[in-house]
């Protein structure tokens, strides 16, 4: 049954602390337990339930999924009290996702095709590979409506699979249990992918993230420019994402690294549907270790580009000062490691960064590392995971290209 906001009297009533709505009428979507004044329902509203934010004046700001146990006790879903949650609204929220995908990847198969808040649809990621969708609830109120999304992504895109791929930590913040399993259809271990005219195999069930980083999409084709000539050091590969993009765009030699054995694997098949495997060499190895000796110049391979991509560092928000010395380490090294006129891309991968705090940690590395440097180009993640505005938490990876002087 479609929950509905026509009788009142049903939904849970919210209401703030004074003052407390102007972040969310500038446009924030996120309601914080220590911003509710009082919770009027009968019975308690259970997590997941959607519930009418009010202001300490009485003024309705619209409906959010609540969760009576989370820090994010409410999160905004739509702006309108009387809206209906059924499988048309959700078919509508996605298919203006889908609209926006088509605009800003034009001609592909792959891509985020539904990045939570930033689509007005809280703690719901989609990713799409061709026929097969994957996705990651990270609310309660998402996971209570599983059945509508199903029903309107096979309304909207008749995929021949939906994997869930929800292990990721923050569903435990919701009270949601860990699990990885197919929701419909058949779903293969690996689904080969375009992107940007490169072949990719991506791995659904045991890969990182959803299995591939379509995150760095537009960044990896930024730099193929930037490539040709080079001898390129990619670390924290994964599965070759940038390596494949250096070897293709005329890079000399390049030298990748990660920690992961299957990823390389993975990382080893891509180089070879793309014919590069005569330029890139794969290897296992720690990052972390690597570059402390490409500083110390105890490595035969002479980079003079490095790409250097590591996992998030930050869990959470108290581990934010210790991941930025760390940050700033692996950036230090990095720019010792190179020739004058070489060239550093480096990346940081949480919303708990901010693009400041990131300016900074590079600045606070060339430093370290006694090195002059010009910044290219600032950036972040690709257009296939929009930014809202007056949410800063969906802007979280920044992405800089360096030159050595």
């Amino acid at each position: 049954m479609p929950d509905t906001a026509a009788d009142a009297q049903t939904l849970a009533r919210v209401i703030l602390n004074p003052a407390q709505e102007k972040r969310l009428l500038a446009g924030h979507n996120w309601v914080f337990s220590n911003e509710i004044k009082q919770v009027v329902a009968d019975p308690a509203p259970k997590p997941g339930d959607l519930a009418i934010i009010v202001t300490s004046t009485g003024h309705e700001l619209g409906l959010a999924f609540y969760h009576p146990n989370s820090l994010i006790a409410g999160r905004m879903l739509t702006r309108s009290p009387k809206d209906v949650i059924d499988v048309e609204f959700f078919r509508k929220r996605l298919a203006d996702a889908i609209a926006y995908r088509e605009k800003v990847c034009p001609g592909e198969n792959a891509y985020r095709l539904c990045f939570g808040e930033s689509d007005g649809l809280p703690g719901l990621v989609v990713d799409r590979y061709g026929s097969i969708l994957v996705l990651q609830v990270l609310s309660a109120g998402i996971e209570r409506r599983l059945d509508m999304i199903q029903k309107a992504l096979d309304e909207l895109l008749h995929p021949k699979g939906i994997y869930l791929k929800n292990d990721h930590r923050t569903r435990a913040l919701e009270g949601l249990p860990l699990e990885c399993r197919t929701l419909s259809g058949a779903v293969p271990e690996n689904v080969p992918i375009m992107e940007g005219g490169l072949r990719f195999s991506a791995a659904l069930g045991e890969g990182q993230k959803t299995g591939h980083y379509f995150d760095q999409r537009d960044n990896r084709a930024f730099l193929r420019p930037y490539f040709a000539g080079r001898s390129v050091l990619d670390l924290y590969c994964y599965t070759g994402g940038f390596a494949i993009n250096a070897a293709k765009a005329g890079a000399k030699s390049v030298f990748a690294l990660d920690s992961s054995g299957p990823a390389l694997t993975l990382a080893k098949e891509n180089a070879k549907l793309n014919g590069v495997e005569g330029t890139v060499s794969f290897d296992e190895g720690d990052a972390e270790a690597a570059l402390e000796s490409f500083a110390g110049y105890q490595q035969p391979f002479r980079p003079d580009f490095i790409v250097l991509d590591p996992p998030s560092l930050v869990p959470a928000k108290k581990h934010l000062p210790k991941a930025l010395r760390l940050y700033a380490k692996l950036n230090a090294q990095a720019m010792k490691a190179l020739p004058r006129g070489g060239l550093l891309a480096t990346a940081t991968c949480s919303h708990h960064v901010s693009r400041e705090e990131f300016v900074k940690m590079l600045r606070d590395a060339q430093s370290r590392a006694q090195r002059s440097i010009r910044m290219i180009a600032l950036r972040g993640q690709s257009a296939d995971h929009p930014v809202l505005l007056a949410m800063p938490e969906t802007e979280y990876l920044h992405f800089a290209l360096l030159e050595i002087l």
